[in-house]
Formats: C-alpha cells, sequence, structure tokens
C-alpha cells in the first residue's frame, strides 16, 4: 500500500484495512460516485477506515471540499457492493470509488455545497488524468445497483462535472405530460427499451414485459440523466433522453 495520496489534491491519508489487490490486475476503467449517507462526515469517515465495516473507498470529501485517501488508486476497495454495469459485476476491481459526505435520503437529503462540487470536480479531473475512463463510465451507485442505491441522488449535479468535460451529459428533454411505459406493460415499446437501456449499460433483461426490475432501472436513470420527475416510468421524456444519451455515447467511444 502506498504511503501518502496518489493526488496532490488529498490533503489527508487515511489509509482503510478494507482494501486488496485488484482481480485479474485490471486497471480502473470506471470511475463511481457514492454519498455517504450518515449524518456526520466524521463518523463517515471513521466507518469507511474501520475493518469491521467491510466498505472502504479511495477517496472521501467532506461538505467543505477537503480530501481524504483511504485506499491506493491501484488496489481495490469494497465500495461497489452487489453490483452490474455493461454485464461486468465485480465492479470493485474496475473502478475508483469516491464517497462525497451527505447525509442522503434517509436524512433530509441536503444540498451539495459548492465547495464540495468543485472539489469533487478538481478530484474528478485529477483521477481522470491517470486513468483512460471513457465519459460514460463515470457513474453513479445508483446506476449499478438499481433498487438497491439512491447515491448521489437527483440533487447530485452531474452537469457542472460535464462542462469540466466529466461524464456523459445531455440536456434532458422536456416532460411532455405523457403517463408512459410502467409496470405491466408489455409488448415491442417495452423491448426496445430495455434493449436501449442495457446497451447503454444498465443490467436489464430484454422480455418485453415491465416488471419491477425494469422499473428501478428506469428510476435510477432518471435519478441521474433526468430528474425533473422520477417514478420509474419511462415517459416519452425519458425515452429521448436515452436515446440522446445512447448517441453521444457512440459518438465518445
Amino acid at each position: 500500500m502506498t504511503a501518502a495520496p496518489d493526488s496532490p489534491l488529498a490533503t489527508l491519508w487515511c489509509p482503510s484495512p478494507n482494501a486488496e489487490a485488484r482481480v485479474g490486475g485490471r486497471v480502473p476503467d470506471m470511475l463511481l460516485l457514492h454519498y455517504t449517507g450518515m449524518e456526520s462526515a466524521e463518523a463517515a469517515l471513521d466507518w469507511l477506515t474501520r475493518q469491521e465495516s467491510e466498505v472502504s473507498c479511495h477517496y472521501f470529501v467532506d461538505e467543505e471540499g477537503r480530501i481524504a485517501q483511504l485506499v491506493a488508486e491501484q488496489e481495490r476497495a469494497w465500495h461497489a457492493g452487489q453490483s452490474r454495469w455493461a454485464g461486468e459485476t465485480d465492479l470493485n476491481s474496475c473502478s475508483i470509488g469516491i464517497e462525497i459526505h451527505n447525509p442522503g435520503h434517509d436524512f433530509d437529503y441536503p444540498d451539495f455545497p459548492e465547495a464540495q462540487m468543485r472539489a469533487v470536480e478538481a478530484l474528478c479531473l485529477d483521477i481522470l488524468s491517470r486513468h483512460a475512463i471513457p465519459p460514460h463510465r463515470v457513474l453513479a451507485h445508483s446506476d449499478v445497483a438499481p433498487g438497491r442505491k439512491r447515491d448521489p441522488g437527483e440533487k447530485f449535479d452531474w452537469q457542472l462535472l460535464a462542462r469540466a468535460g466529466i461524464g456523459l451529459w445531455v440536456p434532458p428533454a422536456p416532460l411532455q405530460g405523457d403517463a408512459g411505459l410502467g409496470p405491466g406493460d408489455e409488448g415491442e415499446a417495452v423491448a426496445a427499451l430495455q434493449r436501449g437501456l442495457l446497451e447503454f449499460g444498465y443490467g436489464v433483461e430484454v422480455t418485453t414485459t415491465y416488471g419491477t426490475g425494469l422499473e428501478k432501472v428506469v428510476e435510477a436513470f432518471q435519478r441521474h440523466f433526468r430528474t425533473a420527475r422520477i417514478d420509474g416510468r419511462a415517459d416519452k421524456s425519458t425515452v429521448a433522453t436515452l436515446d440522446l444519451l445512447l448517441e453521444a455515447a457512440a459518438a465518445t467511444a
């Protein structure tokens, strides 16, 4: 384990015992953003560095924008949990994880302060300068664990990061007032939605049936890319935004 931070932006080195070698010698090609979901930054940092927690991350950003490194970038941190993206399930081996302190949905879910967002922006740019991580693989924890995780959530400013060249973003298509597809619907329109989400990377099966699993994936998509209404229903705005993102991902591939 390194004895000093990989990033010059990290002012604290707080090594976590919850780390190991990346499986198969993988090099990071994904950046995964989380919120802590705990009431205080101090408690969150303490938990992430305790062996009994069995969780960790590479970097931690508190609400004032201070950055700590917990796990060396070359090592596998334990932050993704049970997750899936683009057919892969061991996302810890291919990703760098950033925990951003925010109490989260269970504790009134406050806004992310500007100083914190600017620190996240700078840290992401620094990480991207060292690792070949494509824009479409800068993701939310909720993207890779739909229904299980909601972080960093709909208040996180993905557009701010995108303006700095971090991640994939398109202006969301406006709401049109339609109810859209939802649980219980069946047919080719559902299958087309499933194919699009699968192509983008989400862990869905093409079944032609709109079940609970698909509802959770659509909700996760909306939480990241179309926050005007987060209801798990694939209205025209959601589908159009997905189509635009697929075009943008193809253009950056």
